[in-house]
């Protein structure tokens, strides 16, 4: 098996404004598994709010790379048994978790889904984010928007906008990315007009939630404050919805055993993204028969995608029936 890496630069198609800044582009750590002919493909984006240095990664792949290289092709869960055994960040362990996986699913001829007998009727469809600008702005693009779910970045509480919003008589969520305080989390949970927004995400500042409750108006959403599968148990009581990224929770691998986790404490689930090429969306979308909700708009915010895969069209997710993750580079 062969390793390859390299940071690639996307361009967003506009400006990316949330409450922790505004960005024009995104870099991303893209690696690539290798046997018999086929690639497998993974990625990870560079997310300074999280610390993440993709030349950190890169220094860190030159170490192992000789150790990825000598394993054996088995299944991806004995290949993430030894990811662990490495001591990776979990955005890195993610990116070479899902290149394994697309290139496991290349060897066998199957996809992931055929692989983990996972089957579906209907999907979820995605939001697309709405970046934080001024109201104006932000009603003007979901009103011309053929999208049917959005996500409206928040940067502060404003009543006033929310009306707004639901007033467009579309499927508005929010995420507010810590910008809301307790006393705005109080109000809105007695308040009935919170139960049309399809969920609120990450209100508080981190490991504050124990001042939000999950049995009033709002569903309250935790990102954040859910980083893997330890930190679930915690959360019942507070929040209703767990968003579970990729990048976060080390790969598909573990992502699959948090689902499980989560459904048995009855939290409802979102797979979001960050601002990914198709590579780490088509990660995503193979999780999308097991969630609640999706949020995999990545891709369609960057003007230089460098990769085929699944997808999403205007919210629909459309699943590759290729083997792996289906992901080929253009």
């Amino acid at each position: 098996m062969k390793l390859y890496f390299q940071i690639v630069c996307f361009n967003l198609k506009e400006t990316f404004s949330i409450s922790y800044g505004s960005y024009s582009h995104r870099n991303a750590l893209v690696v690539s598994l290798s046997k018999n002919g086929l690639t497998g493909y993974g990625e990870c984006t560079a997310i300074d709010y999280y610390g993440i240095d993709l030349n950190v990664f890169k220094v860190k792949l030159e170490a192992i790379q000789s150790l990825i290289e000598k394993q054996l092709i088995s299944h991806p869960t004995e290949f993430y048994v030894f990811l662990e055994s490495l001591n990776l960040h979990s955005f890195l362990r993610s990116a070479l978790d899902c290149a394994y996986w697309d290139l496991y699913g290349k060897l066998e001829n199957k996809s992931f889904l055929e692989l983990n007998s996972i089957s579906y009727i209907k999907l979820p469809e995605s939001s697309i984010t709405i970046s934080v600008d001024s109201l104006e702005n932000q009603l003007q693009k979901i009103k011309k928007s053929d999208w049917n779910y959005f996500k409206v970045k928040c940067s502060h509480f404003d009543e006033k906008s929310i009306h707004e919003y639901l007033n467009t008589n579309k499927n508005i969520a929010l995420d507010a990315n810590c910008s809301f305080s307790v006393e705005n989390c109080k109000f809105l949970e007695e308040q009935s007009f919170s139960e049309q927004i399809t969920y609120i995400e990450q209100p508080l500042e981190i490991n504050s939630f124990k001042n939000l409750n999950a049995n009033k108006f709002p569903n309250w959403m935790a990102d954040e404050d859910c980083q893997d599968e330890t930190s679930i148990s915690k959360l019942k009581n507070h929040y209703r919805t767990l968003n579970l990224k990729l990048v976060k929770i080390g790969g598909l691998t573990p992502a699959l055993q948090f689902i499980k986790a989560a459904r048995s404490n009855d939290f409802k689930i979102m797979i979001g993204c960050m601002t990914e090429s198709t590579i780490g969306i088509s990660a995503g979308a193979v999780l999308s028969p097991l969630v609640d909700y999706v949020d995999l708009d990545g891709a369609n915010l960057i003007s230089n995608d460098i990769a085929q895969g699944n997808f999403i069209d205007i919210g629909k997710v459309i699943i590759s029936e290729k083997p792996g993750l289906g992901i080929s580079l253009k």
